[in-house]
C-alpha cells in the first residue's frame, strides 16, 4: 500500500474568484446559509434584515446625557483642556442630534470651567435640546442647545428623553 499525503495550498480569494475587488474578498461573506429551503449569502439576508427602525431626524426633541469628559481628555496638554472639553461636547451634541449648530449655554461654560483651563470637572450631565431655527438666514433647519444639568452624584444616571 502506498499512502501519498497531497498538501493543498490554501486559495486566496482572488484565486476563487479573480473579479472580486475590495471588501468582496472578504470570504465569510460568501458564506451561504439554508434558510427555509432557500440558499441565501450572508450579504443577501442582511439586506433584507432592518435592524432599528428608522429615525425621525425632523423633530424637536430633548434628551438628558452624563458625559466623561476624563476620558476624552485623557493625555491632552493642560494648557488646551478647557477648550478641548468645550469641543468635545459640542461634538458630542453634533452626533447625537444630527445637527451642525450646536450652542452652549453660559451656564455649562462657567461649569466647565470654574476650576480653572487645567483642572476640568471628570463628569458632567447635560440637557441637548433640538430646535427648530428660526433665522431666515440660517443654513441649518434646526439647531442643539446644550445646558447643564446640576446633579449631586452621576451614579446610576442614564440618558433619558427630557421634558420638554
Amino acid at each position: 500500500f502506498f499512502f501519498f499525503f497531497f498538501f493543498f495550498k490554501q486559495k486566496t480569494a482572488y484565486e476563487i474568484m479573480p473579479s472580486l475587488v475590495g471588501s468582496e474578498m472578504c470570504i465569510r461573506d460568501r458564506y451561504q446559509r439554508r434558510v427555509h429551503g432557500i440558499i441565501k449569502t450572508m450579504k443577501e439576508e442582511k439586506k433584507g434584515v432592518d435592524r432599528r427602525p428608522k429615525k425621525d431626524l425632523n423633530k424637536e426633541m430633548t434628551r438628558d446625557f452624563t458625559l466623561n469628559l476624563k476620558k476624552r481628555l485623557y493625555k491632552i496638554q493642560f494648557k488646551k483642556r478647557g477648550k478641548r472639553a468645550i469641543n468635545e461636547i459640542r461634538r458630542f451634541a453634533q452626533k447625537q442630534m444630527w445637527t451642525r449648530d450646536v450652542r452652549i449655554d453660559t451656564e455649562l461654560n462657567h461649569y466647565v470651567w470654574k476650576n480653572g483651563i487645567r483642572n476640568v470637572p471628570d463628569k458632567v450631565r447635560i440637557r441637548v435640546s433640538k430646535k427648530k431655527n428660526q433665522d431666515e438666514d440660517a443654513t441649518e433647519p434646526f439647531f442643539c442647545l446644550v445646558q447643564h444639568v446640576d446633579v449631586e452624584d452621576f451614579s446610576g444616571l442614564r440618558t433619558e428623553n427630557a421634558k420638554a
